[in-house]
């Protein structure tokens, strides 16, 4: 594999860089042209998708199958408290979940895989997708052909809170389903000092909220994952006044269809029934998202394989399945597909979604490889 000189630090000023101007679900337009920039100074050409995406065919010197190399560019309506030069300039919006270290290492990658032809025995498609925040880019993507003639999908998530510098391809289930569901309630207003006058929309929604904590403890069985999590609940006017409406909504994880279905359907019965018993009206919207990540049996392998060949036997480390979401899932659906995840935490971590976040940048190296050595190795099978 041949890397030019101080390719570390080029993708340390990429990552820095996109840190410093993040933009958010369907807004990437700085972002994107910046990429383009970069794949037009390698003298790969490259095409628009889903508005904001970019997409790039490296063709080998011998004709076989496809794999796809996929990264989100997208950021979080989250304001940074980091104080390091490269904090974010947009205010309001931050690369608070990784995807500036995606762009970074996936760049990297196209620089590799351009410099390493003669490595590559078919073609791998490299796909810069937006909006994966709020769930909506890969279907786009897709439904634009992106994975028209792929035979294989391979994507990196960095992660914080993981050992600096291992790497999970585990097979199976990795990342869950996320759904959400937004209840209204309508009762009857009154004045606080008669209540019997009036149907409260308030102590109904609370009372929900209560009833739904026993949908995971007492309705899904203790050897399956699910999550019922309540995180807004709006109601009220004054403190003299009974309230005639309340909304509340949550979110739903879980990892097979039949625990999603389980859950939709508790959740929709305990709101009416709990509606019913105050006397008020509810009406609720279920919004499926997009289906639980898992890694093919098969690719894993490869992936660990990849792994070992660059970094040895013990960078590899088995992690815990996550209940957050990822849209890459629509990819794992349609063709074979791994999503690793890339430890790269720092001494004083951060989580995720949490205005402090960081990483370890010495790790975009090894993100950069490991996409160019799984293309390999996959299209050499």
């Amino acid at each position: 594999m041949k890397i030019e000189k101080g390719f570390n630090e080029y993708l340390i000023h990429l990552r820095r860089e996109f840190h410093k101007y993040p933009e958010v679900s369907w807004k990437e337009f700085e972002t994107s042209k910046r990429i383009k920039e970069e794949l037009t100074k390698m003298g790969l050409e490259f095409k628009e998708c889903a508005s904001t995406g970019v997409v790039v065919d490296i063709e080998g010197n011998t004709r076989g199958k496809r794999v796809l190399l996929r990264g989100d560019i997208d950021a979080l309506e989250l304001t940074e408290k980091n104080e390091f030069e490269f904090k974010s300039l947009n205010s309001g919006v931050m690369h608070a979940c990784g995807h500036d270290a995606h762009i970074a290492m996936l760049l990297g990658a196209a620089k590799l895989l351009n410099d390493n032809r003669e490595l590559i025995q078919g073609s791998v498609r490299i796909v810069f997708q937006p909006a994966e925040e709020c769930g909506e880019g890969a279907e786009r993507m897709i439904s634009e052909g992106v994975l028209d003639g792929v035979d294989s999908a391979f994507a990196i998530h960095i992660w914080s809170m993981l050992e600096n510098g291992k790497i999970s391809v585990d097979e199976g289930e990795r990342m869950a389903s996320p759904d959400i569901f937004k209840v209204n309630v309508k009762g009857k207003g009154c004045h606080g000092s008669l209540p019997q006058e009036g149907k409260d929309a308030l102590v109904a929604a609370a009372s929900m909220v209560m009833n739904l904590q026993t949908v995971i403890s007492r309705e899904i069985s203790p050897l399956e994952s699910g999550v019922v999590t309540i995180g807004e609940l709006k109601s009220g006017s004054k403190y003299n006044i009974i309230a005639e409406e309340a909304m509340l909504s949550g979110t739903v994880r879980a990892f097979n269809q039949e625990t999603r279905l389980k859950i939709k359907n508790s959740i929709e019965r305990i709101v009416k029934s709990t509606g019913d018993m105050y006397g008020v009206n509810t009406e609720m919207e279920y919004i499926f998202g997009p289906p639980p990540v898992v890694n093919d049996k098969e690719c894993s392998k490869i992936a660990e394989e990849s792994v070992k060949k660059l970094f040895g036997n013990e960078s590899l480390i088995s992690m815990r399945k996550l209940t957050a979401g990822e849209d890459f899932s629509l990819f794992a659906e349609k063709v074979p597909s791994v999503l690793a995840f890339l430890g790269a935490r720092k001494e004083e971590a951060y989580p995720h979604h949490n205005p402090r976040f960081d990483i370890d940048e010495d790790n975009l190296e090894k993100g950069a490889k490991l996409y160019m050595q799984y293309a390999v190795d996959f299209l050499g099978k």
